[in-house]
């Protein structure tokens, strides 16, 4: 079965997909870099030069052609993907995925964010991390209820990125034995 991480954006899905993907040696799918790769603009130039829906629909379509492509693969969505048209459906089919939401603190969060905000056009304006703290925790509560509907919930936010992936693969392996 595919893994399926899902996650706010910061929450490290990227890194952690390619870690399990390396330790399970499985095939890794950044969904983001997918989408960047087949439309040759990056997601920022996308949104800037064809709009959200163009976004939001090409992101559909290219999740559903990599969930049926694929069978034992890692992949780590956007941060909004799960959220829009029935992407969750697709996400939580039982007979291709298991989902796994990676929960972190918001103070974690917002410090990683805080970090990167340079390269993430939705949050580059920010000129005070309690600015950006607001923005996070509003984004994140309306997206909450999709995330907790992932097969599985995993708090990453005191772990290294190796002891996030053993734990990660840990608790599938539970989930697929029925444990």
């Amino acid at each position: 079965m595919n893994i399926v991480l899902m996650g706010y954006m910061g929450s490290g899905k990227s890194a952690l997909g390619y870690r399990i993907a390396v330790m399970l040696q499985r095939e890794f799918i950044d969904l983001d870099e997918l989408i960047e790769q087949r439309l040759e603009l990056s997601i920022s130039q996308i949104f800037e030069q064809k709009g959200a829906v163009y976004f939001r629909k090409r992101e559909s379509e290219i999740l559903r052609e990599v969930l049926n492509a694929h069978s034992d693969a890692i992949i780590a969505l956007g941060g909004g993907t799960p959220i829009y048209g029935d992407n969750l459906n697709w996400i939580n089919n039982p007979a291709l995925n298991i989902s796994v939401y990676l929960k972190i603190s918001i103070q974690l969060l917002v410090k990683r964010l805080w970090n990167e905000r340079n390269h993430r056009p939705i949050i580059a304006d920010f000129s005070a991390p309690e600015a950006l703290e607001e923005f996070v925790r509003k984004h994140l509560f309306e997206r909450t209820f999709a995330y907790q509907q992932a097969h599985l919930v995993y708090d990453v936010s005191d772990l290294d990125l190796d002891s996030a992936a053993l734990g990660i693969i840990t608790e599938v392996n539970k989930f697929q034995s029925g444990a």
